[in-house]
């Protein structure tokens, strides 16, 4: 599994992590075996949410006796983020995950509370040593610029945002500016919700052309696209082992240039939207 340093962390993560939100929907046993499976092939960047339900609480059966493994992550809502409530939430987050420290903790979203007040929140953990870095999750490059001007520079790790092979909307401006001022850029989706494409289509079959020179999968195929930058990781989510096997055999495969510029031209990356989307 290929890795590269997250930001300013310090640290060199997996290009290919692992999310869990709806991880805990259904049977336990499988997503739990499914996170495991990923940590076996390299997967150790794993992403969850305090919004996420009881996805803390799969995680943190799957990582039991391997923590020192995990590049762990997870968010506050906006609604919990003033300075005492953000302080409030991490403890409940690493309650739940079973362990002393998070290496990364992100503003889901942007909220009403002031960024200053989450600032002095996020140092405040990480001078106590329950967080090792922080970030955030669906800014916009202009999110972005003032949250660095309240922080300073190279305060933040990192972004989390929605990317896709259909909605390539970060790469206008967000992209661009995180690898400008050093901050990794972490998919979520990156298949999509629901609308990975189509075996039968034009796009279905320029994937399966690509991934067949490989001996790949499409959806390898389109990790390693989205990964190309970078400054790009993805947390694609496994419901069984065997797909958090497939998820994992992305990290290895970088596409010809030829291929970049057929995928490109198959989901153009069309205008760029008012505001970022996000789901």
């Amino acid at each position: 599994m290929n890795q590269k340093p997250f930001g300013n962390t310090g640290q060199q993560v997996s290009v290919i992590g692992q999310g869990t939100w709806y991880i805990d929907r259904g049977d336990r046993a499988p997503a739990v075996a499914a996170l495991r499976k990923g940590l076996d092939l390299g997967m150790t960047h794993i992403d969850t949410a305090e919004m996420y339900d009881d996805a803390e609480l799969v995680v943190a059966e799957a990582i039991a006796g391997r923590r020192d493994e995990v590049f762990l992550v997870s968010k506050v809502l906006p609604s919990n983020a003033s300075r005492k409530g953000t302080i409030a939430a991490c403890e409940r987050s690493l309650k739940r995950l079973k362990t002393d420290r998070l290496d990364c903790y992100l503003l889901h979203w942007r909220g009403s509370y002031p960024l200053e007040d989450t600032v002095a929140a996020f140092e405040q953990l990480v001078s106590d040593g329950k967080i090792r870095s922080w970030g955030v999750s669906n800014f916009d490059a202009g999110d972005l610029a003032e949250m660095t001007d309240v922080a300073g520079e190279g305060r933040i790790a990192c972004n989390q945002v929605l990317y896709h092979l259909n909605e390539r909307a970060i790469e206008h401006s967000v992209i661009p500016w995180c690898e400008a001022h050093g901050l990794a850029v972490v998919a979520y989706s990156p298949f999509g919700h629901d609308d990975f494409p189509e075996p039968e289509s034009a796009g279905g079959r320029l994937l399966k052309n690509i991934a067949d020179r490989y001996g790949a999968t499409p959806r390898q195929v389109a990790l390693a696209f989205l990964t190309r930058w970078p400054s790009v990781f993805a947390i694609p989510k496994a419901s069984s082992a065997n797909h958090a096997a497939d998820n994992a055999g992305a990290g290895d495969l970088t596409l010809a240039d030829s291929e970049v510029a057929a995928l490109d031209k198959a989901f153009p990356l069309g205008r760029e939207p008012r505001s970022l989307p996000m789901i």
